[in-house]
């Protein structure tokens, strides 16, 4: 599967739009674009709305990949959109192994589903806020309300 456009609208918005000047995340590491981290991405680095997109999409083909070969069930396209959002904040390696695809792929119940999500709401060993509130959103839309 592949990530939709609503997929797409719903995770630049939660990641705080699209942002064209490097800038330090919440973790201290140089961002750009919709959270585009990596070796290249600098103090003082600008780039076009259109560059932007392109390496979001670029991004996006490693978190489509990892949802794809993690998730053994047959998902909604919400569902598989809400997946790729939660992949994208918490990283490729943490998604694959975490309870919540355990659970998923298990056939759990909506609530054990709900419970593994929220899980991911600390960022430096603490709860916080935005995140709780990012997972309420994610859940939402995996369910398709």
């Amino acid at each position: 599967m592949k990530i939709s456009d609503k997929g797409i609208e719903f995770l630049i918005k939660e990641e705080g739009g699209i942002k064209l000047k490097a800038y330090k995340c919440q973790a201290g590491i140089w961002t750009i674009g919709v959270g585009h981290t990596g070796k290249g991405v600098k103090e003082g680095m600008e780039i076009t709305k259109e560059k932007a997109i392109e390496l979001l999409k670029g991004d996006l083909r490693r978190f489509e990949n990892v949802v794809n070969k993690s998730i053994k069930v047959t998902l909604k396209q919400h569902e598989f959109d809400a997946l790729i959002s939660l992949a994208f904040n918490i990283g490729a390696s943490a998604f694959s192994k975490s309870t919540l695809v355990k659970r998923i792929n298990a056939g759990s119940d909506m609530k054990d589903v709900e419970e593994a999500w929220k899980m991911w709401r600390k960022g430096g060993g603490k709860v916080l806020p935005i995140l709780v509130r990012r997972r309420e959103r994610e859940v939402k839309m995996y369910k398709g309300e």
